[in-house]
């Protein structure tokens, strides 16, 4: 460690301000940059200058000594005071940090003895002039522990955040549809299914802020939380360099084998590996001085996984080397006026051959066919910042996310889809490998404004912002027929989906689906919002903020079907520096947060949809021969009840009658109230309480009754978009001839399911339970800041995440079509249904730390405990009609008899207790040197260091059908990723 080092620690030190970045931060600033401000002498001269690129502003405090920097470029500022037009003191360095407020009290500008500085390349975690939550973590941090490369591993660092299924993160209970991520302020979240963003290599971010809770009025659409990120920019100093990251198959532990209790394989990940290989290469510097500043990278990619298939019997060898580009334009046009351009593509492609294996021998025999995958795009967005006046700020963003949806294969033309869903692991055994051939664009246009006005004692925050998200789509099955051949267990006497009964002596049957779509599917999302941070006190401030929103989901044709509007989320807090001395805080804050309706729900249901489904006794299976491999097709029996397309007949049809009139929106609020000290100048604390509550769902209901309009007898209407356990209001037939011509409101807490006796006889109606679904934590927080030698950070949560609904998207039953889940299609899939929810881990620790031997070798670790998931235990049935679906019912004695003598048991949500607790561990060695003018690190992280390869989901059916044990309940779906090593090397110069 250097002089120079060491005496600004000192001072850093003896000031009691180092405390890191890392810990939990409140915010009160735009999501692409960061703010100063704090008191110093009335009528004083303020200049902050960056020592990076020499941006300068200076301000001039108020009659009460307040000033203020909006809009600050994240960075490191030296801060200046003057009086009479001369500087006061030596400048002092401060950092300003994402999403963050930097405060300063100069005091007396002609003592600076007196001033309490924030800050020498860190930050102190109690900005008592905010409300927010986040945890904010820089590039260079993270460089000294353990952490996956990418956006939502940094993510998983907060409390309260954990991995959820179909590779999302869940905040707060949250599924893991409910979430934003922004890069640079452009938002770059999927719309399609809200599941996944638009990403860059971790060497082109700079800085992320990881909101968990409590987030301010400018931010929106979403329940979950948000990840804020900014991308490295340029300077006045020319730098370049390189960066390999290597991650070998070599270095990888092999997966656990699994097996049914007659030791046949029902997931087998042995033979699953990689070797991945990334090189990027940036530079930056000046185009002009003090003026203009580019960054741009461009990274090499090699990705060659291999996997088998559950079964072992097939072999997947894919490739990957499509490159990443990206730049940063900033452009200093005056100290009044900035301009950013950003622009990167994440376009990716992989080929993935399949072969067939023999996992006994480990040989691989003929290629049976080749898999085409495309994925992300061009991105890009321009942003103007003008501070107009000293009072009066601007921000001005439009931008662009791309993101291709494209599937295929070389199969495609020749082959049907087939899948046995009578044993483990749903394979397909058919000569095609994916079940759906997809092309889809997804396009984002982004546009906002957001302003600042400091009047006196109270900031206003105002801005507007419209996103107009275009999904062009076009999906169907492969093979000649065009249909999906599914092969279904069940028992003589049980009723399918389509009415149909299955025959006497009847154990399996097949269903053949027909679905297909093809249009251009447009949403726009508009809001706007006002915001007054009032200083009541020099101690006291309190948030209060309103936003309105409005989502309008439009058809294929272009016409809206779905629209909601003036959707009112007030939010308000406050935040009480009880000691006066900045060191300590109380805050809270209560807020309603509402969640868009994705695309994929304008694509399934308002486009010329297609969905028909064919039912047919199975009379086994027939080999064929297909590239010198045998596969298998059913041999299709008797058709059992008639073809039903009642969720898609072809065409846009009148959507009236498949969408409630008054369709109420998703929306949760939230409670907040939290306490933050530091302890000395090194170690600070915190503890937060937290309740959310979920209101509403919209998912797809069938109706099955109208309001029995007809002389008693009920009028099936089909699927409809609705909210479950409230009012629909649907366009049908009101005089029964057949043809709908009027509007009929049904209370589906009471009715809109009819009701039969064992001889098909109406008998009346019954509606659903309402969604529910609360979140209560409490999280405590412990911090040690970076003072060169040695950092740490520990959190605990307990929480609880409770109801009979975890949200738009549902891991209960593996389905992962956003808003249009299962948990709401008839009214027995919920029935009695509260409980536990998929993402509910009543324990989480969290504890990650580094520590420098000298000035070239340092550790990290990392550790990431938490309980493990609730088990559910399906039925297939209910006691109060003869429906075959979901339920928490399960048949225990009659139950091949009519549904009236059936007997069955309540298995409540959870009932099959929880998985075990599951352990991570990461350690990282770092060595780091200057040779010459380069700058060279080196890092070698391992990844679970002790190789546990635990349960993290299981199969919850404990029926297959109604009195038809599942033999696979219980067993893993998913576990944790074996041991593997990362090695990164670095060169700047």
């Amino acid at each position: 460690m250097n002089g120079k080092t060491l005496r600004k620690s000192g001072l850093c030190m003896a000031m009691g301000i180092c405390l890191a970045s890392m810990a939990l931060q409140p915010a009160l600033a735009a999501n692409t940059d960061g703010s100063l401000a704090g008191r110093v002498t009335a009528g004083a001269e303020v200049t902050v200058r960056s020592t990076e690129t020499g941006f300068t502003r200076t301000v001039k405090a108020d009659e009460s000594g307040n000033y203020r920097f909006p809009f600050l470029p994240i960075g490191t500022y030296q801060l200046q005071a003057s009086k009479d037009g001369a500087a006061v003191g030596e400048p002092i360095e401060v950092v300003v940090s994402l999403g963050n407020e930097a405060n300063i009290n100069l005091g007396d500008a002609t003592n600076l003895g007196a001033v309490q500085v924030i800050g020498s390349r860190v930050i102190s975690p109690v900005d008592v002039r905010s409300t927010e939550s986040a945890t904010n973590v820089t590039k260079a941090e993270l460089e000294r522990v353990p952490v996956g490369r990418d956006a939502q591993s940094v993510a998983l660092l907060a409390p309260g955040v954990i991995q959820g299924q179909y590779g999302g993160a869940s905040f707060g209970g949250s599924s893991v549809s409910e979430n934003a991520v922004y890069i640079n302020g452009l938002n770059v979240t999927d719309f399609y299914k809200r599941v996944g963003f638009s990403s860059v290599p971790f060497g082109f971010f700079k800085e992320f802020q990881v909101k968990t809770g409590g987030y301010s009025v400018e931010y929106g659409r979403t329940t979950g939380g948000v990840i804020n990120a900014v991308t490295q920019s340029g300077t006045n100093e020319f730098r370049y360099g390189a960066e390999l990251v290597w991650e070998p198959a070599s270095l990888q532990s092999k997966g656990k084998n699994h097996y049914d209790a007659d030791g046949n394989p029902f997931r087998i990940a042995s033979k699953d590996q990689y070797d991945r290989t990334n090189l990027n290469v940036h530079a930056s510097g000046p185009i002009v001085k003090d003026k203009l500043f580019f960054y741009a990278m461009y990274e090499f990619r090699d990705y060659q996984p291999e996997s088998t298939n559950d079964a072992g019997s097939t072999f997947f060898k894919g490739k990957s080397d499509k490159g990443f580009w990206g730049a940063k334009l900033d452009w200093q046009i005056s100290d009044k006026h900035l301009l950013e351009f950003l622009a990167f593509s994440d376009k990716n492609e992989t080929t993935t051959d399949n072969y067939q294996y023999d996992f006994d021998a480990g040989q691989r025999g003929n290629r049976s066919n080749t898999q085409f995958n495309e994925a992300g795009g061009t991105n890009w967005a321009l942003t103007y910042t003008g501070y107009l006046t000293e009072n009066f700020s601007m921000k001005a963003l439009y931008g662009e996310n791309k993101r291709d949806r494209i599937q295929s294969s070389l199969n495609d033309i020749a082959c049907d889809a087939v899948q046995d869903r009578r044993v483990a692991g749903l394979p397909q055994i058919g000569c095609v490998s994916s079940a759906q051939i997809e092309v889809g664009l997804d396009k984002r246009e982004a546009a906002r404004l957001d302003f600042e006005w400091q009047l006196g004692n109270h900031l206003l925050r105002f801005g507007l912002d419209r996103e107009v998200n275009t999904s062009d789509n076009e999906s169907f099955y492969p093979g000649p027929s065009r249909k999906f051949f599914q092969i279904y267990p069940t028992r003589p006497g049980t009723t399918l989906e389509n009415g149909g009964v299955v025959p006497a002596g009847v154990t399996a049957y097949v269903r053949a689906r027909q679905q297909e779509v093809r249009g251009n599917f447009e949403s726009i999302n508009s809001a706007y919002y006002l915001e007054d941070n009032w200083q009541i006190t020099p101690d006291f401030m309190l948030n209060a903020g309103v936003r309105i929103e409005g989502f309008d989901n439009k058809n294929g044709e272009g016409n809206t079907y779905i629209k909601i509007d003036d959707m009112v989320a007030p939010r308000l807090g406050f935040s009480w520096d009880f000691k006066g001395d900045g060191r300590s805080k109380v805050f809270g804050n209560v807020g309603r947060y509402f969640l868009p309706i994705v695309n994929q729900i304008n694509v399934k249901q308002a486009g010329a949809f297609l969905d028909e489904r064919t039912f047919y006794v199975f009379n086994g299976l027939e080999p064929f021969q297909y590239n010198g491999s045998t596969y298998y097709r059913p041999i299709l029996g008797a058709q059992i009840g008639a073809v039903d397309n009642s969720q898609g007949d072809g065409t846009v049809g009148d959507l009236r009658s498949e969408v409630d009139a008054d369709i109420d929106p998703v929306y949760q609020d939230e409670a907040i109230l939290g306490f933050q000290s530091m302890i000395d100048d090194t170690w600070s604390w915190g503890v937060r309480g937290i309740y959310r509550r979920l209101h509403n769902a919209i998912d797809d209901m069938e109706i099955t009754s109208n309001g029995i309009l007809c002389g008693g007898e009920p009028g099936s209407i089909g699927y409809v978009m609705a909210n479950p356990g409230k009012d629909v209001t649907l366009y049908t037939d009101t005089n029964c001839d057949g043809t709908n011509d009027g509007f009929v409101t049904i209370d589906t807490s009471r009715a809109g399911w009819a009701l039969y006796d064992d001889d098909g006889n109406y008998v009346g109606e019954r509606g659903w339970v309402k969604p529910k679904r609360t979140y209560r934590a409490l999280e405590f927080m412990l911090d040690r800041a970076w003072d060169d030698k040695w950092a740490f950070n520990a959190s605990y949560t307990w929480s609880k995440s409770e109801g009979n609904a975890e949200g738009p998207s549902n891991s209960d039953f593996g389905f992962d079509n956003t808003g249009r889940t299962e948990s709401f299609d008839d009214p027995f899939v919920n029935l009695n249904g509260n409980g536990p929810l998929p993402n509910d881990r009543r324990h989480q620790i969290k504890l990650r730390g580094a520590y420098a031997f000298d000035d070239h070798w340092s550790v990290g670790a990392t550790l990431n405990a938490q309980s493990g998931r609730p088990i559910n235990a399906f039925g297939k049935g209910n006691p109060f009609d003869d429906t075959s679906y979901h339920s928490f019912y399960v048949c225990v004695s009659n139950c091949t008899a009519d549904a009236s003598q059936r007997v069955y048991e309540l298995r409540r949500r959870g009932s099959g207790g929880h998985l075990p607790w599951t352990f991570d561990i990461g350690a990282s060695l770092s060595y780091q040197r200057s040779i010459g003018a380069a700058d060279l690190r080196v890092k070698l992280a391992v990844y679970n260091l002790l190789n546990n390869q635990r349960k993290l989901e299981v199969d919850d059916e404990f029926e297959t059908g109604i009195g038809v044990p599942n033999e696979f309940y219980r067993y893993g779906t998913g576990y944790q990723s074996p041991r593997y090593a990362q090695l990164t090397v670095s060169v700047d110069f």
